[in-house]
């Protein structure tokens, strides 16, 4: 039984009303919203505004250094303000219209590539995108700092105002997980997830570097606001296990979501090629309704196809009376995993599976409505597209039911590794799925998102990274590069 388009239409504003409600104070999150569901609702921008979208060419703010963070926007009473946060470890904030700086801070020295015994981002700064707090109207963000004493991770927290440091920061994670009889080694970590923050405290992820050299560990540190230096922590129990997606943790509910990589020398599980459900206090769960794990995971370990790669994604999807909460699981093995949210379901657990890529899917996923169901979008070469090989955007229908379906709905022409995005006019109509082919074709990208029918490419891009999104707001569409943003207007 299909239940009404206004009905779905509804019960997906509640999916996403913690977003929704955000955007009063701009883009404060990694794809806007706890969830990570990528959706803005932007009452303005129409299929036919997409189509004549346009660069805002006057728009030339000068960023110090490699972007692989988002983007933020933050919105306090006339004044709405851009963030970027760089490899050099340089924060700026830019007025949004005009591009011109309004405050810069350096936090420290980046880490060269030669300080690190492995790795493909040099000098290593911020990696992972900063998250904004409104209630302490503080931005917040890790960055790698080259030091006497060596390479260290620390968590910064500034004021929105003029980027300066708010009281309790600088948190040095080594020395605050030390503090607790815990071991934490800065140079084989490294940290390129979004942070998040859910009722006061602020989650941080860590992973290793790429080449997976060191002792290194899946990390999730938890900081609080209001005592910064009192933090909790969870790690995997084997060696690896990183948490390496852009999207970082996903929250909804009180709880936290989050997909580990692969471990080394593991003979039993121990945490790695997973799915968590942890609490805020980030206690240790043995209960299997609280992990996911991949009944092949010694092979995924063995093989390096961290189910890691991208984020899980929380769905609610329409059913009759309600919706089925269920999280979607995407990895480098170029499955996809339906779960039951409420209950994980431990090693083989999963709801459905399927082959949905041709080769790995480590970007972040953004999801919108669709009809009776949902759409997922994620760059990957998808293994049901008509043109196979020459397709780098997937978009998947998700439906309820026992068990849930999956079915390829379109696919896009994209080449590049960018994280998708999608703009609606009212939160389901006019969808329009956002990428750009980042360290690829280098252009943005607009696809109809009901069709897959391209609306809008923009000439090549200078500077993009791999795994960057673009944000949008009620006139612009921003995507950072290196050395600069790019504004396109409607």
């Amino acid at each position: 039984m299909r239940i009404s388009i206004a009905v779905a239409v509804a019960l997906f504003a509640a999916v996403f009303s913690s977003g929704v409600g955000a955007e009063e104070h701009g883009v404060l999150t990694y794809h806007n919203d706890a969830a990570r569901s990528g959706n803005y609702v932007v009452p303005g921008l129409t299929w036919e505004k997409a189509r004549a979208l346009r660069p805002d060419t006057g728009f030339a703010p000068r960023v110090d250094g490699h972007l692989y963070a988002q983007p933020l926007l933050w919105r306090a009473g006339s004044n709405t303000v851009l963030l970027t946060a760089s490899e050099d470890n340089v924060v700026q904030a830019f007025d949004a219209q005009t591009g011109n700086e309004i405050w810069r801070r350096a936090v420290g020295t980046p880490v060269p590539r030669s300080s690190l015994p492995c790795g493909n981002i040099g000098p290593l700064g911020i990696t992972g995108t900063p998250v904004i707090d409104p209630a302490s109207e503080g931005i917040y963000f890790n960055a790698a700092v080259e030091g006497s004493n060596g390479s260290r991770h620390r968590i910064f927290g500034l004021a929105l105002k003029d980027g300066t440091v708010l009281p309790g920061f600088p948190v040095d994670v080594a020395e605050a997980l030390r503090a607790s009889g815990r071991s934490f080694i800065p140079r084989n970590q490294n940290q390129r997830a979004a942070l998040t923050i859910v009722d006061g405290t602020l989650y941080v992820a860590f992973s290793g570097h790429f080449g997976d050299c060191g002792d290194y560990r899946g990390w999730v540190i938890g900081v609080p606001l209001r005592d910064p230096n009192s933090v909790a922590s969870w790690a995997t129990r084997a060696r690896g296990g990183g948490i390496w997606a852009p999207g970082g943790i996903a929250a909804v509910g009180g709880e936290l979501f989050f997909a580990t990589g692969n471990t080394f020398g593991a003979s039993t599980w121990s945490d790695g090629e997973a799915v968590f459900r942890v609490r805020p206090g980030l206690e240790r769960s043995e209960n299997p309704r609280d992990f996911f794990v991949p009944s092949d995971w010694h092979a995924l370990d063995a093989r390096d196809l961290d189910l890691g790669g991208s984020n899980p994604l929380p769905l609610d999807v329409p059913r009759a009376g309600g919706t089925q909460a269920l999280i979607l699981a995407l990895g480098k093995d170029r499955k996809a995993y339906l779960l039951d949210r409420n209950n994980l379901g431990g090693i083989g657990g999963q709801l459905a599976e399927a082959t949905v890529a041709e080769s790995y899917i480590h970007t972040a996923p953004a999801a919108y409505p669709a009809g009776d169901g949902l759409f997922v979008a994620f760059q990957a070469p998808g293994a049901h597209c008509p043109k196979r090989g020459e397709n780098g955007l997937v978009v998947l229908q998700v439906k309820s039911g026992s068990p849930p379906a999956m079915t390829t709905a379109w696919c896009g022409a994209v080449r590049g590794r960018g994280s998708a995005m999608v703009t609606t006019t009212d939160g389901h109509s006019n969808p329009v799925v956002w990428i750009v082919g980042a360290e690829g074709d280098n252009r943005l990208h607009g696809f109809k998102g009901d069709t897959g029918e391209e609306l809008f490419t923009s000439e090549p891009l200078a500077g993009l990274r791999r795994f960057q999104t673009l944000i949008a707001t009620q006139n612009r569409l921003y995507v950072g590069a290196d050395g600069r943003v790019y504004a396109f207007v409607f």
